[in-house]
């Protein structure tokens, strides 16, 4: 599907917690984070949280600073399991 010109992309880390719940992280903005119990209802979370993070860049000189200073965007290396004694 194209992208129309005012969409932006965002990669979305996802983890799953002690508790079970899926747990779903932007790098790209800090602060933005939100979780739920399926990945349907994470994936609907994680664009709420991060149109939410657009609407405050929009308008807090702050958060766009914070965003400009920690900001990342993370690529994908690998998982490994390590063992220690």
């Amino acid at each position: 599907m194209p992208r129309t010109k005012t969409e932006k992309r965002f990669k979305v880390l996802i983890e799953r917690d002690e508790d079970g719940f899926f747990v779903a992280s932007v790098p790209a903005l800090p602060g933005c984070h939100t979780q739920a119990k399926t990945l349907s209802e994470l994936q609907r979370r994680a664009k709420d949280a991060i149109q939410l993070c657009l609407t405050v860049a929009e308008n807090d000189a702050q958060y766009r600073r914070r965003i400009a200073a920690f900001s990342y965007e993370p690529t994908f290396v690998g998982m490994e399991v390590v063992s220690v004694k």
